[in-house]
């Protein structure tokens, strides 16, 4: 996704890999935490600061943005909501 040539810092990653899957629900784990496994080692710290802030809101919310049951706030709106909201990267075996 981004250009940018500097990684990520590891406690930095490890830390919003914990966050994603460690919600409170096993729904929001799949879908915040599987979109995380599958997307963040294309991310600079462009899509890293939005996923950081996506963290920060209701797992309700979150989730029907996905779902596209709620509209996506403007701050949030762009490529990697889309991404999200394909669902594509759940992963149901775990």
């Amino acid at each position: 996704m981004s250009d940018n040539s500097e990684p990520l810092e590891p406690a930095r990653l490890a830390r919003a890999k914990f966050r994603s899957w460690h919600r409170g629900t096993r729904e929001a784990d799949y879908m915040i935490g599987g979109f995380f496994d599958r997307y963040h080692e294309s991310w600079g710290e462009a899509e890293m600061a939005w996923f950081e802030d996506l963290l920060a809101e209701d797992d309700v919310d979150v989730m029907a943005w996905a779902l596209k049951s709620q509209p996506t706030p403007p701050r949030f709106q762009g490529p990697l909501i889309e991404l999200m909201q394909r669902l594509d990267y759940v992963d149901m075996s775990r």
